[in-house]
């Protein structure tokens, strides 16, 4: 998110000293000019925060010189810290006009700064409705994270629905992004039709939590496609329902199990803990637990995947831990704009990175 905000500023900036220097915006004719716009060149900039890939603008003359990196040296901790308050804070035009005036030393318009708003916007936009057609898409993983937003003068709960899609040549690729009023059946079925509009498709399996109106969603908009339970979720559901005293030999017995990366051996150990521990009455509730939902959560077993990595969303959880982490700093975001534009970048730098990266999250046979 900050390499892509950092980026269109300080893009927008050396477009305004290359019109200052002109005295003349671009295709702007004036016989006075004293010389022309020549193109541009790529220049890798490297910041705290990462290398920005910049496009420095040319003129016919050679003497157009930007300032905008010696500022940003000069100014770096500040910017690091102001460029998070523009955007995170409702990107009220007002208030990031004064921050950039404070880090460049000169002030620039509203519309200049709404400008920047609106290039960030778009680019988020461009991502959420790119097309999904290219991709043939396997396994997808989905979650929602909720967050807080400021709506009618009172300030509400929304759930951000968020999917990852795992390739067929076993490469991971954030896909989705949405916001909705609460996590429903019809808030999923919108968000799954979303992405078959995008031209989702090849799908075999989707893994997710257990929530009743997400399941609901899957099989009904999804049909002959497999639903995987997290894992991590239904053992943490288990261990739950079991005392927390003495019993520290179930629980061996049930993290053990689902290490198993084989469904008749998983099977086999399932019926060996009903016989060691069925008669004991404080064991009653985890074990119906365990016989309810485990086909489920070893499907990705029993239909020949076979890639542990598919069998929890913990790489989503991961995602939504960075996505609360840059949250907490907003704690309410003033709108739904504000929150898709703050959330959208965030994804699409951790998105790039995990594009640009040679390494595969899973082996595909």
């Amino acid at each position: 998110m900050a390499r892509t905000i950092l980026s269109k500023i300080f893009n927008e900036l050396m477009e305004k000293e290359i019109d200052e220097y002109l005295e003349n915006t671009a295709y702007q004719r004036d016989p006075n000019r004293i010389t022309y716009r020549n193109g541009y060149y790529e220049r890798d900039y490297t910041t705290k925060i990462g290398t920005l890939t910049l496009r420095v603008p040319r003129t016919r003359d050679g003497k157009f010189s930007t300032e905008v990196s010696e500022r940003y040296q000069r100014n770096e901790k500040a910017l690091l810290s102001t460029m998070l308050e523009m955007y995170v804070q409702g990107v009220s035009t007002r208030k990031v006009s004064k921050v950039i005036e404070n880090i460049c030393g000169k002030a620039y318009s509203k519309s200049f700064v709404s400008s920047l708003t609106k290039e960030l916007d778009e680019e988020v936009k461009l991502w959420r409705n790119s097309d999904l057609s290219k991709l043939k898409i396997p396994y997808l993983i989905v979650d929602v994270v909720y967050i807080k937003v400021r709506e009618n003068n009172r300030v509400v709960s929304k759930a951000c629905h968020i999917a990852i899609g795992t390739t067929e040549k076993g490469n991971r690729e954030i896909i989705g992004l949405d916001l909705s009023s609460s996590e429903s059946e019809n808030s999923w079925s919108n968000f799954f039709e979303y992405l078959k509009a995008r031209g989702l498709s090849g799908l075999k399996m989707v893994i997710s939590d257990a929530h009743k109106a997400l399941v609901k969603a899957i099989k009904e908009t999804f049909v002959n496609v497999i639903w995987q339970r997290c894992q991590v979720h239904f053992l943490r559901n288990i261990l739950s329902k079991a005392p927390k005293k003495n019993t520290e030999d179930f629980r061996t017995d049930i993290k053990a199990l689902f290490k198993i990366q084989d469904i008749n051996l998983a099977r086999k150990m399932k019926e060996e803990i009903f016989s060691k521990y069925e008669t004991e009455k404080k064991y009653q509730t985890s074990l119906n637990t365990l016989d309810e939902g485990f086909e489920d959560a070893f499907s990705y077993l029993s239909n020949g995947v076979i890639h542990s990595r598919l069998k929890s969303t913990n790489c989503l959880e991961r995602l939504n831990e960075e996505v609360r982490r840059r949250e907490k700093v907003v704690r309410i975001f003033p709108n739904e704009d504000s929150a898709i534009r703050l959330i959208g970048a965030i994804l699409i730098d951790i998105n790039e990175d995990w594009i640009t990266s040679s390494k595969l999250y899973i082996r595909m046979k």
